[in-house]
């Protein structure tokens, strides 16, 4: 399974988050994969080790999929979830107090972002 954190604004405009996984069932070969989810654009980013960034919201609906370094993320609330190589971040708190990250480890931070609409179907799960 592909670990998911997903991260939205609540109705008190705080950004709240939740684990879960990315859904995957079927697939041929052995492999287990998601549905298809359309997206508008794909791009990539390097952080250099050390690095972080205050609070701010996500600028759109996207998935964040992490390549290399580990982060820490922080709530206005003080409410805090890592994300690690291979992890994927669903960023939909784009109104709101937001969130902050920082570097945590001797890595830069490389990722993917991947642009989904606002009504876009993704394949999360909340873990139980």
């Amino acid at each position: 399974m592909i670990r998911c954190v997903r991260i939205w604004t609540s109705e008190d405009g705080n950004s709240m988050f939740e684990e879960g996984l990315i859904e995957l069932a079927g697939g041929e070969r052995g492999d287990i994969l998601s549905k298809a989810v359309a997206a508008s654009s794909i791009s990539f980013r390097e952080t250099r080790s050390g690095g972080a960034f205050a609070p701010h919201n996500a600028p759109t609906r996207q998935f964040v999929v992490t390549l290399s370094g580990t982060l820490q993320f922080e709530t206005a609330g003080g409410a805090t979830f890592v994300i690690r190589p291979g992890d994927v971040l669903l960023a939909e708190d784009t109104s709101g107090t937001g969130h902050s990250w920082k570097l945590m480890d001797d890595q830069p931070w490389r990722r993917a972002y991947v642009i989904v609409g606002p009504e876009v179907e993704v394949p999360f799960i909340k873990s139980a």
